[in-house]
């Protein structure tokens, strides 16, 4: 940790920032965050503060704040990156929306995941999406009070670090209703393989294999 901060303006509960050393500050690898946002909205602007608050006191971490980009529909997006903020490399890790309560976990297991690359996947499971040909978009719907998401977010931001073909998309369906109403979704955490292929609930990396070869067999 880089700066002391007092702890009424940490985007954290006490409990959860006491933990954050031992998962943040010794990751084998640096990690950049970038905050699309408008810092005019109140919700946009705590998604920045959050990214700069991690980059302000664990050294492995930076970020940046970038505008709005017409290719995202909802705000804020935090992207994880692997790198520094000179030199980075997108590992196709997105959160949309502000993540609060369980979501904070979530960004804590993509940012470990990204600079782990992956590795505490299986290895059978590295090795199978070594051979992955076509793109893979993966849409995690889940929600702050929500914390089986943090358990299908865990494989499934491993994969996108593991794997170019594979992107991830967390999307916060309770500051996003629209999507909800889109997949006809009914069960938290449910994701979304390409648009057409869906997961309820939390399964294993075996299963979210064999459900992207599905996915990925109906886009040829």
């Amino acid at each position: 940790m880089t700066q002391s901060t007092n702890e009424s303006d940490l985007p954290f509960d006490e409990e959860t920032w006491a933990q954050l050393p031992a998962l943040l500050a010794h990751l084998p690898e640096p990690v950049h965050l970038v905050a699309w946002g408008d810092e005019s909205n109140p919700r946009e602007a705590e998604a920045i503060r959050l990214c700069r608050t991690l980059a302000d006191h664990f050294d492995p971490i930076s970020s940046e704040q970038r505008p709005r980009q017409p290719n995202y529909d909802y705000w804020p997006v935090i992207g994880v990156m692997r790198g520094t903020a000179v030199t980075h490399q997108d590992c196709g890790i997105r959160l949309i929306g502000l993540p609060h309560g369980y979501a904070l976990t979530v960004l804590i297991a993509a940012i470990q995941a990204a600079s782990f690359r992956g590795m505490t996947s299986e290895a059978l499971t590295r090795i199978q999406l070594s051979k992955l040909e076509k793109e893979v978009r993966a849409e995690l719907i889940t929600a702050p009070d929500n914390e089986a998401g943090v358990m299908m977010a865990h494989p499934l931001t491993n994969m996108a670090a593991a794997s170019p073909q594979v992107r991830v998309f967390m999307i916060m369906a309770d500051q996003f209703p629209v999507i909800v109403e889109r997949y006809s979704v009914h069960y938290l955490p449910h994701t979304v393989l390409n648009g057409r292929v869906h997961i309820e609930g939390v399964v294993g990396e075996k299963e979210i294999l064999e459900h992207m070869a599905t996915a990925v067999m109906h886009d040829a």
